[in-house]
């Protein structure tokens, strides 16, 4: 991978494009109450994380990071050694020199070129709890289904295969030699209308092409289930430093809480949740949802008979986007003061 090259010293550049609608945006940016003055990044922290030491509401960084809309797409990385500076007067957040860089020639400071590889990168969230869910199959819906990959005999005729077997496919493209094998498990209904929207994938293995035909002729490279004929296939996408950063939809969202990773019922902080909203509702990685409970509905008797009163719904927690479909899609629970439930509802924060 090519390394990224940057000017670390001085500061981080401040974004001109965004400087007007910026500095109107930090009037309610609320610093945290024990906010340090700087912070040194160090291997394992998240853009996130660092962010909550500054901030209250962490996913409102890029704001005081000054990152236009592009930049939110892919911001500017951050890297372990830097020294990220608090400027209270905006809030601001920037990038000082990188530490023990000396910087300094007659006792003068001195810009310096550094490169680091991607791969070092800062993920805005903790990586090692979504990455199995960035580039496997989890979702399929109706059209992926027909036409999909398929599995079509095994090696001598064996119902089941494993890790170091051959297998035989149709449909396999051009595009990719190393394909996820899965099998749709079950179906995501929507808590409100009961309808199916999409089947959830489980996660059978991987497989790489050896002879291309049709059938194409492939190894099955790991497995962590059996796989067999009839199983489905579809391209292994390239592992990346997910590095979206949280930004609130520019539009009203009124979403739910489809499922619960490992398919309990409940659930809380830093565990996967799939959403009934996604790409056709306008929703991209990135986005931050305000998470708020159902408090159901209260009866009480009185003078005047029994009366019922439906309770307010109390927000109790946010959810960062990381994956979306047409109609689903993967967040992950970044806080939350109690239980996260499926049906709960999910809208701007």
């Amino acid at each position: 991978m090519r390394p990224m090259m940057r000017i670390i010293f001085p500061l981080l550049v401040a974004f001109a494009s965004l400087l007007g609608p910026a500095a109107h945006a930090q009037s309610n940016v609320r610093l945290a109450p024990d906010a340090p003055d700087s912070y040194t990044v160090v291997r394992g922290d998240t853009l996130w994380g660092i962010s909550g030491r500054f901030l209250q509401e962490p996913w409102r960084w890029p704001e005081v990071w000054r990152l236009n809309r592009d930049e939110i797409r892919n911001p500017h990385l951050i890297y372990p050694g830097q020294v990220v500076l608090l400027d209270r007067s905006g809030p601001w957040l920037s990038v000082g020199r990188r530490v023990g860089d000396g910087g300094t020639r007659d006792g003068r400071l001195q810009p310096k070129v550094h490169s680091e590889p991607i791969a070092e990168a800062l993920p805005s969230i903790p990586l090692q709890i979504i990455e199995p869910f960035l580039n496997r199959p989890l979702v399929v819906d109706q059209p992926r289904l027909d036409g999909s990959a398929t599995i079509v005999a095994t090696e001598t005729s064996r119902v089941l295969t494993g890790t170091g077997d051959t297998v035989f496919a149709k449909n396999i493209g051009d595009d990719a030699d190393i394909w996820h094998i899965y099998r749709p498990a079950r179906a995501l209904e929507d808590p409100q209308t009961r309808e199916a929207i999409a089947w959830e994938a489980a996660y059978l293995g991987t497989a790489r092409v050896t002879e291309r035909g049709e059938p194409t002729t492939l190894e099955i490279v790991s497995a962590v289930e059996e796989i067999g004929t009839g199983d489905l296939m579809m391209p292994s996408e390239p592992p990346s430093v997910f590095s979206y950063a949280p930004h609130a939809p520019d539009f009203e969202v009124e979403g739910r809480i489809l499922s619960i990773y490992r398919g309990v019922s409940e659930t809380g902080r830093l565990n996967v949740v799939a959403l009934n909203v996604g790409e056709q509702d306008g929703l991209e990685r990135g986005h931050v949802l305000a998470l708020h409970r159902n408090r159901g509905v209260a009866e009480y008797r009185g003078e005047d008979g029994k009366e019922s009163f439906r309770l307010p719904e109390k927000r109790y927690g946010v959810a960062f986007v990381f994956r979306v479909f047409e109609r689903v899609s993967y967040a992950l629970v970044m806080e939350s003061d109690g239980p996260v439930t499926i049906g709960d509802t999910l809208r701007k924060p």
